[in-house]
């Protein structure tokens, strides 16, 4: 099945206004799937309970939880891996660099080899 697209109208990043507008393709949002639904979806394909998936994802997100913050990669199979990447201020010299110069954190996704070639063979539809 396509992903489905449709245009946005975007200025220019920092320009009054906005400057000069220009439509790009985005994708439009479709229906969502909870942990309820990927449960189910996981019983019709497996033997294992839904108790039991369910309670191995929640499971799952407090181990990454805990291992993210140790600041270790996250590896997930198939699936990908997490990690932790951080915003700077810069400096002049490797000494200045501290602790007290990060903005934010953010929590990075690289996804596996499996995701990685249903990227890559997407189609599209325009709606």
């Amino acid at each position: 099945m396509p992903v489905k697209i449709k245009a946005l109208e975007r200025g220019e990043p920092g320009v009054a206004g906005g400057g000069i507008k220009k439509w790009y393709a985005t994708t439009a949002k479709q229906d969502e799937r909870n942990i309820e639904a990927l449960t189910t979806s996981i019983e019709k394909i497996s033997t294992v309970s839904g108790a039991d998936i369910r309670a191995v994802l929640y499971a799952l997100v407090d181990v990454c939880i805990e291992e993210l913050s140790y600041g270790n990669v996250v590896r997930i199979g198939e699936l990908g891996n997490l990690r932790v990447g951080v915003s700077s201020e810069g400096v002049a010299t490797q000494e200045e660099v501290t602790t007290a110069l990060i903005k934010k954190a953010r929590i990075l996704f690289a996804p596996g080899s499996r995701l990685k070639v249903m990227r890559d063979t997407l189609t599209y539809q325009k709606v």
